[in-house]
């Protein structure tokens, strides 16, 4: 009985040992196809989601800043008249 148990024991920390292996190749896989595909868009000249929005920002308060100049240039053409 008592080797029952060591056998057990022994499958036991081999699977969870296993499953460590298991998931450490998964994480480094995951970062090596992520690495991948960032060079692949980079390659392209293509953005991330993060470039695009903060572009997207920044025209959208250029747009903003225009037409308050507007107005403004509007406001003093018709002082002038």
């Amino acid at each position: 009985m008592q080797n029952n148990t060591k056998f057990f024991d022994d499958l036991s920390q081999l699977m969870t040992n296993a499953m460590g292996v298991a998931q450490g190749a998964r994480d480094e896989a995951e970062t090596a196809f992520n690495s991948m595909i960032d060079r692949w868009l980079a390659d392209r000249n293509l953005v991330t989601r993060e470039e695009f929005d903060a572009v997207r920002a920044m025209a959208q308060k250029a747009r903003e800043e225009n037409a308050a100049l507007l107005a403004r240039i509007e406001a003093l053409e018709s002082a002038k008249k």
